[in-house]
């Protein structure tokens, strides 16, 4: 829910670049505190840390590509619908684990929900779908390399808050490069968008990072996915997107191949 919600906070902005170096500086502010006072996360886990808030940067310029195409119900789900598969794929190959065969159940039914999402848009899914595919195969690598580091560093808390720390870093300065200079704004609405998807934003992650301590990468990265569902109604009911029964059915079959796979695979 969560996730979902921040994600449309996101897309209802004009300026989505300004929003999201916005975010980042809320959540690095959260966070500071949490990353001064935590231990450091051991040396081992520092090349996962740093990779992923790299990543998570060419993530957050795809999915404002994505939303500037396609809206909310269109881009969503195949972008979280996509992610399950990859990280299973990738926590098999970097992480040793092996989900048995009955979750290929799961995964079936998270591609039809996909197509089933995108054939016979005419709102500009379609023509979303390449670069929503892109931003899931960048979710799933920031998600196997946070699996990794996470269970390297033993403490979800001082690994997230420095994930922030360095992502809040970067992202002004991407800002820069793409506008020259940073600019202030002062309009109340946009501080309190800013500030509400920020702490969202981080919030998410940290809940997140400390299941993928616990548990296997695959199995929560689908049960995340049933995020899809929420994003369809939060689309309809606040952002005036059609909630069709074809689009209503796709996100079903998503969300029911997520658990699928969350519940076979452990």
């Amino acid at each position: 829910m969560l996730h979902a919600t921040w994600n449309a906070l996101l897309r209802t902005q004009a300026d989505r670049l300004w929003l999201v170096t916005v975010m980042s500086f809320v959540s690095t502010v959260i966070g500071l505190p949490f990353a001064i006072a935590m231990p450091l996360p051991p040396s081992a886990a520092w090349p996962y840390l740093l990779v992923s808030a790299a990543v998570q940067v060419i993530y957050t310029l795809f999915l404002l590509l994505c939303y500037r195409v396609a809206d909310l119900g269109s881009v969503y789900p195949v972008i979280r619908g996509s992610v399950p598969l990859l990280v299973s794929l990738g926590a098999a190959v970097f992480a040793g684990e092996r989900p048995g065969l009955p979750s290929l159940l799961g995964i079936g039914l998270v591609s039809f929900g996909i197509m089933a999402m995108v054939l016979g848009q005419q709102n500009g899914g379609a023509k979303a779908l390449m670069p929503a595919f892109a931003t899931g195969a960048v979710i799933a690598t920031y998600t196997v390399l946070d699996g990794v580091g996470v269970r390297l560093t033993g403490n979800s808390i001082s690994y997230t808050a420095w994930i922030f720390v360095v992502y809040g870093t970067l992202v002004p300065v991407v800002y820069l490069v793409a506008r020259g200079r940073l600019v202030v704004r002062g309009r109340a609405s946009e501080a309190r968008v800013a500030t509400l998807a920020g702490a969202g934003q981080l919030a998410t992650y940290a809940i997140v990072l400390w299941a993928y301590r616990l548990s296997p990468l695959g199995p929560v990265s689908a049960l995340r996915e049933t995020s899809v569902v929420f994003a369809a109604l939060i689309g309809w009911r606040f952002l005036g997107e059609r909630l069709t029964a074809a689009r209503l059915g796709a996100c079903a079959a998503i969300a029911t191949g997520a658990c699928c796979l969350s519940y076979f695979a452990t």
